[in-house]
């Protein structure tokens, strides 16, 4: 049940979360259970963008996606391929079941259950110190702002009167779409046009720039080859000039050439959502990236205030959101020194391939260390598992800086965002290339990628010195 704040007059807990997303749960149920007293404010869904309309549901309609494209991979194991019927009712039930499945852990019952106060309202700053939501006044010691993102439309002439989905409205869809345009080739895009061919529908995305062009140039090439012998069309430096609605979606290229579909989806990123939160009111500098922060996470012009997730811009991942609460709860509560780094913070596209990375990319890395640097690599190919799964396409990438230091690495292929954590763990730890090396990983598993990677930075050094074979010679003269 819905609660406006109405009869509470005015609270003074010891932290005020506005925004009921994966950063703004983990603050307020940390805190909470250490003993502080907590307001949580949220107008929208619990849980956020990622339970509702995000990460929960783009991957629960990948996992179906994957089940249609498996009926007819199977010829080189011996299966006959058979052509999936899919039951697209069936395949938004799935989603929902899925989201439904995990509301529980996010819902305002479970909190409340905690010891938090829930206000089911919009938040609105009214000066420095103070919040209105819904008829209370909330005046707390600390404020946490972590309202999320929202998606990015673009000033296309035509767009904003063309019908069009966003990740907020595509899981709805009643009917399966005949021919879905897709306006963005980052990891969003390239995700759901993936899993909308694998259910029957034609695809194609356009792209202004280079498709996953955040993404290291060869391990995108892998995804992008994956997905064309799919049948996605992949339009890229394809700049739109004008939208139009009537029988389905037109768009209107640079040049003149349009392109037709049923549906439009556009993906072409997210903007901070701190819209009506009244931040000039409260003395909170923030611009198109999301509130300015210091190091700590805590806004530099109003010391009440901090900032997790994407409105801390720094990045725009669930489980960074979730990084960003630990550390606020250290500095709000027990005024410990805090300092957030995003060197260690993985990234996984969920496409089949799947692409992961964490750290600078090859080129920063080469820039900042010149010859101090060097990159170990190993093709999928030479693992076992992936030979029995014929699951070769890929590679396993490490950017290794001076001392042997790990700083970074790619992988490209099967389970890559399962594979990154390792490369992700040694980057947070400030471990070196031995350490992977010197790592005992179960056979046969893709995890050997990783270690095997490590192993190939030391081979020059091993085997081709002539040095180490001196001396292997000399000692066996003893026995």
């Amino acid at each position: 049940m819905a609660r406006d704040g109405a009869s509470r007059g005015t609270l003074t807990p010891d932290l005020c979360v506005i925004g009921a997303g994966s950063g703004g749960l983990s603050v307020a149920a940390g805190a909470v259970q250490m003993g502080a007293s907590v307001v949580l404010i949220e107008a929208g869904e619990m849980g956020g963008d990622c339970l509702n309309a995000g990460c929960v549901p783009s991957k629960a309609l990948l996992a179906a996606a994957k089940h249609a494209h498996m009926m007819g991979a199977g010829a080189p194991f011996g299966v006959r391929p058979q052509p999936a019927e899919v039951d697209w009712s069936a395949v938004r039930a799935h989603v929902r079941g899925v989201i439904d499945a995990i509301a529980p852990h996010d819902s305002q019952e479970r909190f409340e259950g905690l010891g938090v106060t829930v206000l089911r309202a919009f938040a609105r700053f009214v000066d420095d110190r103070t919040v209105e939501a819904g008829g209370a006044t909330v005046r707390p010691r600390r404020f946490v702002i972590a309202t999320g993102s929202r998606p990015r439309v673009p000033p296309i002439p035509g767009l904003a009167e063309t019908p069009h989905l966003t990740n907020e409205t595509l899981f709805a869809l009643a009917e399966k779409p005949a021919h879905l345009l897709i306006l963005g080739g980052g990891p969003i895009g390239m995700e759901m046009a993936q899993a909308h061919r694998r259910l029957g529908c034609a695809v194609t995305v356009l792209e202004a720039g280079r498709a996953l062009g955040r993404e290291d140039p060869e391990a995108a090439a892998v995804a992008l080859v994956a997905l064309r012998a799919e049948g996605v069309a992949i339009r890229e430096n394809a700049k739109v000039a004008a939208a139009a609605g009537g029988d389905g979606v037109t768009l209107t290229l640079e040049g003149g050439e349009t392109v037709a579909g049923s549906h439009l989806l556009v993906a072409v990123g997210r903007a901070p959502a701190l819209d009506g939160l009244g931040l000039d009111a409260a003395n909170i500098a923030h611009d198109d990236r999301g509130v300015t922060v210091d190091a700590g996470l805590r806004s530099v012009s109003n010391r009440r205030v901090y900032a997790v997730g994407d409105v801390a811009g720094r990045g725009q991942f669930t489980h960074l959101a979730g990084h960003h609460a630990g550390l606020v709860i250290r500095s709000a509560l027990f005024r410990l020194p805090v300092k957030a780094r995003g060197d260690h913070i993985p990234r996984v596209t969920f496409t089949d391939p799947e692409i992961a990375a964490v750290g600078p990319s090859e080129a920063e890395a080469r820039a900042a260390h010149g010859d101090r640097f060097s990159v170990a690599r190993l093709d999928l190919a030479e693992v076992d598992r992936a030979r029995a799964e014929r699951a070769t396409e890929g590679f396993a990438k490490l950017l290794i800086g001076p001392g042997g230091r790990v700083l970074g690495g790619t992988v490209v292929g099967r389970g890559a965002g399962e594979l990154i954590g390792v490369v992700a763990l040694a980057v947070s730890k400030g471990l070196k290339a031995g350490d992977l090396a010197g790592m005992v990983a179960p056979y046969p598993t893709y995890g050997e990628a990783a270690k095997r990677a490590a192993g190939a930075h030391f081979a020059p050094k091993l085997f081709g010195n002539p040095w180490v074979k001196r001396a292997v010679r000399l000692l066996a003269r003893f026995g």
